[in-house]
């Protein structure tokens, strides 16, 4: 990968990452479009590690939710534990919302099933119009949320099963983790945010793992090229998602799923379309 792949590749992330269109089948999408060659070890690792870079945006625009403790005196008779979680609850129920994406995630990826995925733009295409003809409805199914309900331990978990379906690249953790938080009473806003919250747990441990797996291979992937370009690659999808994540939330809020629902059918049924017909998606061969 050079400086320009890099930066297109890191750009698509940062825009696609908080949006309910799947950031990692955008990525493979335009690895493919850029004839970046699939099954590397490194272009896997870097497709997981400079979602890092946006997901610290996060932390970055919602800080005060972060850094916040619960100061109030926890309820009469509680006992050690259940002080600790009531000082802590912000980090109680991300810790809970992503236990089932732990999970599901080590067994895909024990299994090889994930890296198999990454590798299939097929599986990309099918899951963008499948998602896309259910967010076209989504909205009149779920829209019932109240801004007097809160996220609760049980919801947490609930959103977390949710997650679990965005290990199908296509599939859009953004969408699976926002519509699992309508299902349970919380209102576009409120659902986004927390989804935006999840992420970050989320992300980090993905990001640990790659780290760790390319660490054990062989070293020869880490050349002072390819570290650069991890640490660019951060830095650019950092900034795009810092900017994109504002604009989503007031899109999401005002204007609901269908807009990004009718994207995804458009982009998916032209990719299918192209693979079907023999074509291949590199701009350059």
């Amino acid at each position: 990968m050079n400086w320009i792949e890099t930066i297109i590749i890191s750009i698509v992330e940062g825009l696609t990452e908080f949006l309910p269109v799947s950031s990692t089948g955008h990525m493979i999408i335009t690895q493919n479009l850029l004839g970046i060659p699939q099954g590397d070890p490194f272009v896997h690792a870097f497709t997981f590690i400079i979602q890092f870079g946006a997901i610290l945006s996060v932390v970055c625009l919602y800080w005060k939710q972060f850094f916040q403790f619960d100061k109030t005196p926890a309820p009469e008779g509680s006992n050690w534990f259940q002080k600790l979680k009531h000082r802590y609850h912000f980090y109680w129920l991300l810790i809970v919302g992503v236990l089932p994406a732990v999970i599901i995630g080590l067994l895909a990826k024990k299994s090889g099933l994930l890296d198999w995925l990454l590798d299939s733009v097929l599986v990309v295409a099918i899951m963008l119009v499948v998602g896309g003809i259910f967010m076209l409805f989504c909205d009149r199914l779920f829209n019932k949320g109240s801004d007097d309900n809160k996220v609760t331990e049980k919801r947490a978990f609930n959103i977390g099963l949710y997650q679990c379906i965005s290990v199908i690249p296509g599939v859009s953790r953004s969408m699976a983790t926002i519509v699992g938080g309508m299902t349970q009473g919380l209102t576009r806003k409120r659902a986004a945010e927390f989804s935006f919250f999840l992420a970050v747990p989320t992300m980090a441990g993905a990001t640990l793992l790659d780290l760790l797996d390319l660490m054990k291979e062989e070293t020869s992937w880490a050349t002072a090229h390819n570290i650069t370009m991890l640490i660019l690659g951060c830095v650019v999808s950092f900034v795009v998602a810092l900017l994109a994540m504002k604009w989503f939330v007031a899109f999401l809020t005002k204007y609901g799923f269908k807009a990004f629902g009718i994207y995804r059918i458009v982009v998916g049924s032209i990719i299918i379309v192209l693979l079907l017909t023999g074509h291949s998606l590199a701009m350059v061969d």
